[in-house]
């Protein structure tokens, strides 16, 4: 029988009670719609006292909203979008991010999902020549989609690369919490200050029911307003998007969240890094163990719980952790996982 506790995906968590709690709240009496609320202007100064004053906040329905719109935004039909070769926006975003930009994703290969400069530098050519896609956007995932995270220095050296060459840098941050409790540090540290441009800050993996916030820093653009409207993610009651906003914000309920999904992520590995068949392929910094092992035991541990299969040719897989993970959760995964390698020596 299937184990109702999942490790396929943060997105299968519920919402968090808090949440729950701030929607209810909110649920009282006639605001005017279309963001014009006070409801709106408390999420947005909660991000502003997060991030900095000088950002301007937009709230949609989900991730990949927020990353195309975000895109369409600052890009040209006849710009490239560098990102790495599994990014979300590459992989699962059923190629909106072209549809919407008009634009050509420009992915590169990568070890741990991370770019780098020196990656990105080998791709820079013809620069001004009408004949070829002109590179306009960086975009990297923090953390990425290999449960990676990038230091400070290199968001900054990317940014900074970025600028030189007239780029911009997106960051879609769908478990930006997840990194910033990996890294123990403000959150500007990896945003404000190492010179992102554009942030899709997740809310739906970290305990929310529905909600992105697209935050742009620096940089305001009257046009974004009217993308969001065609893009159809301009809620008419958008209160109840910001006041989840508004409760994840405060007392850092969002990083709370973030820090207890990578402590069970943590307990996860140490649970399953020395069963021979399991071999673990990237570092654990963020909330999700990737690993080899073999076919068999995969499709006889999906009988008990569900995960994906990252990799179908080498036979790698992903298992999430989420907010309301509980270690004995963790341990009777892994009890059931020892278990079925018992049972097949």
């Amino acid at each position: 029988m299937m184990n109702t506790i999942s490790f396929a995906s943060d997105n299968y968590s519920p919402a968090h009670p808090t949440i729950i709690k701030a929607i209810e709240h909110v649920n009282v009496g006639h605001v005017p719609a279309y963001g014009v609320d006070n409801y709106t202007q408390h999420a947005i100064n909660a991000f502003k006292k997060l991030l900095g004053d000088n950002i301007d906040v937009y709230f949609v329905f989900n991730g990949t909203a927020a990353n195309v719109i975000g895109l369409q935004t600052i890009a040209k039909s006849f710009n490239g979008i560098f990102c790495a070769s599994t990014a979300h926006i590459n992989v699962d975003e059923c190629g909106a991010p072209e549809k919407h930009t008009g634009c050509k994703l420009l992915p590169i290969e990568t070890q741990d999902g991370k770019l780098t400069v020196d990656a990105i530098k080998q791709h820079i050519s013809r620069i001004g020549d009408q004949h070829v896609v002109q590179p306009k956007v960086i975009s990297i995932t923090q953390s990425t989609e290999y449960g990676t995270v990038y230091t400070p220095d290199e968001i900054k050296a990317i940014a900074q690369f970025a600028h030189n060459h007239n780029m911009l840098l997106h960051m879609d941050g769908a478990r930006i919490s997840n990194a910033v409790a990996y890294l123990n540090m403000d959150i500007k540290d990896i945003t404000t200050n190492a010179g992102v441009d554009i942030l899709s800050f997740g809310g739906t993996k970290n305990g929310l029911i529905f909600g992105e916030a697209l935050i742009f820093f620096n940089n305001s653009n009257p046009d974004v307003k009217f993308y969001r409207k065609q893009s159809l993610n301009l809620a008419s009651k958008m209160r109840f998007i910001a006041a989840q906003f508004t409760a994840l914000l405060h007392d850092n309920l969002w990083l709370t969240n973030a820090r207890h999904a990578n402590e069970m992520a943590q307990l996860l590995v140490r649970g399953v890094q020395n069963i021979p068949e399991i071999q673990i392929t990237q570092k654990v910094q963020a909330n999700a163990v990737f690993a080899l092992m073999p076919h068999q035991l995969i499709h006889e541990l999906q009988k008990e719980y569900s995960f994906y299969i990252w990799n179908e040719s080498t036979y790698e897989v992903r298992w999430m952790t989420a907010f309301d993970t509980k270690p004995e959760d963790v341990e009777n995964f892994i009890a059931a996982l020892k278990t079925i390698v018992h049972k097949n020596k």
